[in-house]
């Protein structure tokens, strides 16, 4: 099993998301896919390792937590701009998504965790299509993914069998780093007997559930007016709700809904780029975190996000937050922090495990070069990952005890080629008809 030891680096560890500690001139030794250690430099002999990395002047963090995204819309980015909510979804995206092949899912997938891997992301919860070939993608590069397969409703007894096919074969696969879940649409394009379904399935096999879930005020008033329930009592009553289900957005909950998801142990991924793009509300986050709900950070797609920044999505929910507030004292910036690692492992039910530099959680961490003019003089290392850091600070991204991102370089997979068709292939992407793989209506 092999070593590694990462030299002289300032670490970056949250022991609670009140608090924010800053070890300079520590050391961080890695045994396997494990971090084994964090000590003051030179308090371990450096030669016993494998594997050297000097890192002085840099600082090390978890890796960040994408939540929730659509990986492989990369391929749609600037193609819906400057419209409304619905006809976002009606007259571009599923039209849009209906011209999608399996090889283009491929590339996509890959352009989209080769850029999150370069920006310091080293787990994605990916909610997509022909999700094969994203697990393909996952292999090759070397990051971490809670992989999905979306399915509505619409596509009855089929397509639910074969998302659950799809969760059996690959969970555990790529030396566990692929995880699997199930992952109906939403409570808008599912029935309740297919709700039930997923959450009979996902019972069976001890499988996470991810799903979008009162997106807007809008959804929640007509499921009320449909159902006598919002969003949140219609995953309740079909099984749905539970510990092991991670919420997409949660921008239009109602009084009750929030005790409910606390008392299930359920997960919210914030995605706030996307809902300011689109015109939606924005969730109560603080609200969230005050009845216990774990909260992570997202990045959704790239067609309402442009990118899958989670930098910018985590500075931009800090910032919602307190004005929503009115008070800059909200959602200070530990919790801003802990929301894109060890909040957002524990969203995905993982918080055991990842996004802490402890010893014995997985060795996926990033190491960023603050050297740049917009963070000096650098007085507060948190403030300036929260509100100054671009991805391409990004030096060294390790995932798994394995160095796949070196001097901002990614080491696993050549990108040029996968650009190049992407390139190529933009003008049959862009199309849009008159078919579309589902019609939105609250």
């Amino acid at each position: 099993m092999s070593t590694i030891v990462i030299q002289d680096c300032t670490v970056v560890q949250q022991p609670d998301e009140f608090r924010l500690n800053v070890l300079a001139h520590h050391d961080i030794w890695v045994r396997g896919q494990i971090i084994e250690s964090v000590v003051p430099t030179g308090h371990r002999d450096a030669s016993h390792a494998d594997q050297a990395i000097p890192a002085a002047g840099l600082i090390a963090m978890p890796g960040l937590i994408n939540t929730h995204a659509h990986v492989a819309m990369v391929l749609f980015r600037g193609l819906a701009e400057d419209v409304a909510f619905r006809p976002w979804f009606n007259d571009y995206i599923w039209p849009l998504e209906h011209n999608l092949t399996e090889r283009d899912v491929h590339m996509g997938s890959l352009i989209g965790m080769a850029e999150s891997l370069m920006g310091g992301v080293t787990t994605v919860n990916d909610h997509y299509f022909n999700m094969d070939e994203a697990a393909h993608a996952v292999a090759a590069l070397g990051i971490r993914a809670m992989l999905g397969w979306a399915v509505f409703g619409s596509g009855g007894a089929t397509m639910l069998k074969r998302a659950e096919q799809f969760a059996l074969e690959w969970r555990g696969a790529a030396s566990g780093r692929i995880l699997t879940a199930m992952a109906p649409h939403a409570p808008y394009t599912c029935s309740d007997d297919f709700l039930r379904a997923s959450a009979k399935i996902a019972q069976r096999h001890a499988l996470p559930i991810h799903i979008h879930a009162a997106e807007t005020l809008e959804q929640t008033q007509a499921s009320l007016q449909r159902t006598g329930l919002t969003p949140i009592q219609v995953l309740e009553r079909t099984g749905v709700l539970s510990a092991q289900t991670i919420l997409a957005h949660a921008c239009g909950v109602m009084d009750g809904d929030l005790e409910r998801i606390a008392a299930s142990g359920a997960g919210v991924s914030q995605c706030t780029k996307t809902y300011l793009k689109l015109g939606m509300e924005v969730a109560p986050v603080v609200a969230m975190r005050q009845a216990g709900i774990p909260v992570g950070v997202g990045t959704d797609g790239a067609a309402s996000n442009n990118t899958l920044d989670v930098w910018e999505s985590m500075r931009l929910m800090a910032l919602i937050q307190k004005q929503q507030a009115h008070s800059g004292e909200a959602m200070p910036i530990a919790q801003v922090i802990y929301a894109a690692t060890r909040g957002g492992a524990h969203a995905l039910g993982l918080g055991d495990c990842l996004g802490a530099l402890e010893p014995g959680f997985l060795a996926d961490l990033i190491l960023l070069d603050l050297g740049a003019l917009h963070h000096q003089p650098l007085h507060d290392i948190g403030a300036s990952l929260v509100y100054n850091t671009q991805p391409a600070e990004v030096h060294t991204v390790i995932v798994d005890g394995r160095v796949v991102v070196q001097n901002r370089r990614l080491l696993t997979l050549d990108i040029g080629p996968v650009l190049a068709e992407a390139s190529a292939a933009r003008q049959r992407l862009s199309r849009r008809g008159q078919e579309r793989i589902q019609t939105y209506s609250d």
